[in-house]
C-alpha cells in the first residue's frame, strides 16, 4: 500500500469536507465526488505497483475520517445549508451527530468499494511511469 499517496489523495475529502459545508449543495455533490473518483483511480493506477483496490478502498475511508470530522465539528452550519438532510436526520432514532457517526463510515466503506474498482479498472488501462 502506498500510504503517502492514500493520505494525500485523502485530502480532496478534506477538502470536499469544507466545500459541502460551505458552498456545495447535496443535488450536485456526486458530480464533484465523481470527479474526485475518477482523478484518483487514475492517480492510483499511475503511482501504485499493486493493491489498487486496497488503495482506492483506504483513500475513501480516509475521505469518510475527514468528512464526519468536519461535518460534526461544524454540524450546525452544515445542517443550515442542507435542509432535505436536517428532514431525514428528524426522522432518525439517534441523534444527528451519533447518526453521522455511525453512518459515515458505511458510507466511506461503499464508496471505498466504488473506488477500490474504479482504481483496479484504471490500472488495466493507464500506463505506468
Amino acid at each position: 500500500m502506498n500510504k503517502k499517496l492514500i493520505f494525500q489523495l485523502s485530502l480532496f475529502g478534506l477538502a470536499m469536507a469544507f466545500a459541502t459545508v460551505f458552498f456545495i449543495p447535496s443535488d450536485i455533490e456526486p458530480i464533484f465526488w465523481l470527479i474526485i473518483f475518477i482523478v484518483c483511480a487514475y492517480l492510483i493506477a499511475k503511482n501504485c505497483t499493486e493493491k489498487y483496490f486496497l488503495n482506492g478502498l483506504c483513500v475513501s475511508l480516509m475521505n469518510a475520517v475527514w468528512i464526519i470530522a468536519i461535518h460534526i465539528l461544524l454540524f450546525d452550519k452544515y445542517i443550515a445549508s442542507h435542509e432535505k438532510e436536517a428532514v431525514m436526520m428528524a426522522t432518525m432514532p439517534l441523534p444527528p451527530k451519533l447518526m453521522m457517526l455511525t453512518t459515515g463510515p458505511i458510507i466511506g466503506l461503499v464508496s471505498g468499494l466504488v473506488l477500490g474498482l474504479f482504481a483496479f479498472i484504471a490500472s488495466k488501462i493507464v500506463k505506468k511511469k
